[in-house]
């Protein structure tokens, strides 16, 4: 069973497969006209919640009308479990998505993630119809096989950085050249993985795309 948190609380606990996940649900100034999960990078190189992105991307995504859920990966701070990195992970995710169905019925749902953020939630929408737009930042296609990018049925956003060692736009094109036109893409000239001051551009960037696609009603 969920475990359920206070209605008004900001923090959140719910139930995951490997235990108990804590999180931080945030709503949108005005109507909530979506919602999503947006997924910290990798828990070995000190990714959790409270990153930088992770929250720049949330902010994004709460101005374009999107209630969101940051959450711990098991075994991350409060979070319960262990590091499991062979797609474990992917069931955290679904997991939040129960949570984000519970508060918002029948609103359309994205995922969103940074780095392992960005490849778990691509892995998860393969499978889960419940995911109707993905953002993928800084996706570490030399680190990982990213070929749910081919599999995955819903549209999207990439932001790459030029300067990125785990994957940059002219290495998404050599290993994908058939990139399903779904996904549109972008790249931060000067950026690394990190986005190291770049991250005012980035947010922008995905604020822009989430505004958009809000405007033309097709959310």
């Amino acid at each position: 069973m969920r475990i359920r948190a206070d209605e008004g609380s900001r923090e959140v606990v719910f139930a995951g497969p490997a235990g108990r996940l804590e999180g931080l649900h945030e709503l949108p100034e005005g109507e909530v006209r979506g919602a999503a999960v947006v997924c910290h990078p990798h828990p070995l190189h000190e990714g959790t919640m409270r990153n930088t992105i992770v929250y720049r991307m949330a902010r994004a995504l709460r101005s374009a009308g999107l209630a969101t859920l940051r959450f711990n990966f098991r075994g991350v701070e409060g979070s319960e479990g262990e590091h499991d990195g062979q797609g474990g992970e992917e069931g955290d995710v679904a997991a939040a998505l129960d949570l984000l169905e519970e508060r918002h019925p029948g609103r359309p749902f994205w995922a969103a993630g940074y780095s392992f953020g960005s490849r778990t939630v691509c892995g998860l929408a393969v499978r889960d119809t419940r995911i109707r737009r993905l953002i993928l930042i800084a996706l570490p296609i030399e680190a990982y096989d990213c070929h749910c990018l081919e599999e995955a049925p819903q549209p999207g956003l990439i932001v790459l950085g030029s300067g990125d060692s785990f994957g940059t736009l002219t290495e998404l094109a050599r290993r994908f050249p058939h990139l399903p036109e779904r996904f549109e893409t972008e790249e931060i000239t000067g950026a690394d993985h990190f986005f190291r001051g770049r991250t005012p551009i980035l947010e922008e960037t995905v604020r822009d795309y989430a505004r958009r696609m809000g405007e033309n009603g097709r959310r």
